[in-house]
């Protein structure tokens, strides 16, 4: 089980590193892999979640078109996290431009979500959470608990 927590500013360093912090990097274990995720962040999650979705994701039928499209879209987005000799990792082109992080776009938030790890623009981030506190008895009363 997971416990993946927490809000964190970071940077992209010129080559496009970053570091995760070390907090949700010991729960992300030896092996993880990034994802494109949903509302414009990428997902982060350890190997043993992957496995999981994938076998939740294998009762999809064939022939249940518009879930296989999802299916391979997502199946797709993924990439193995590999760190250089000092824990820094490389977000990939494909996934930076799907979080909406332009050339220039240096500022990200890591926030932990459970059982995986969200990566944002700030500014993505910044927008989507813009009310949260107006909202958030709402918010938390969606949640059913």
């Amino acid at each position: 089980m997971f416990m993946l927590t927490g809000e964190y500013s970071h940077q992209l360093d010129a080559k496009n590193r970053m570091r995760i912090p070390a907090k949700l990097r010991k729960e992300l274990g030896d092996e993880y892999y990034f994802a494109k995720g949903a509302n414009k962040c990428i997902y982060v999650f350890p190997k043993e979640a992957v496995e999981a979705q994938f076998e939740k994701l294998k009762e999809i039928k064939l022939s249940e078109i518009e879930k296989q499209k999802g299916l391979r879209a997502f199946a797709k987005s993924f990439v193995p996290a590999v760190e250089d000799g000092q824990g820094r990792v490389i977000l990939p082109p494909e996934l930076r431009s799907h979080a909406g992080m332009g050339k220039d776009d240096k500022e990200l938030v890591i926030c932990g979500a459970v059982s995986r790890v969200e990566i944002w623009s700030r500014k993505v981030y910044d927008e989507y959470f813009a009310g949260e506190e107006q909202d958030y008895d709402n918010l938390i009363a969606g949640l059913g608990i």
